[in-house]
């Protein structure tokens, strides 16, 4: 066998392990970026959603500071409205 042959193949090997960790690597960092942009997406919707529950809150405790309590009795309901099925 000669031994520049074996040479070259060798050399043919460790770049062929070379390119395909690097392909693998990059792979990697392409998963890794996806994955990051899904859960910062997530984390802004989640935001977006938890600053409108926080405004409707505070939305209905300024309603309920400004509707003072009556001392009104409750009115009886019409007689056209049957309400015997949940009485």
């Amino acid at each position: 066998m000669d031994i520049g042959a074996l040479a070259t193949a060798l050399v043919a090997l460790v770049i062929g392990l070379l390119s395909a960790t690097q392909s693998r690597a990059t792979g990697r960092r392409d998963d890794f970026t996806a994955i990051a942009d899904r859960l910062e997406r997530q984390l802004m919707d989640e935001r977006r959603q938890r600053r409108l529950l926080t405004s409707y809150v505070l939305d209905l405790r300024r309603w309920g500071r400004r509707i003072a309590p009556r001392d009104d009795p409750i009115p009886e309901p019409p007689s056209e409205l049957d309400l015997t099925p949940w009485g």
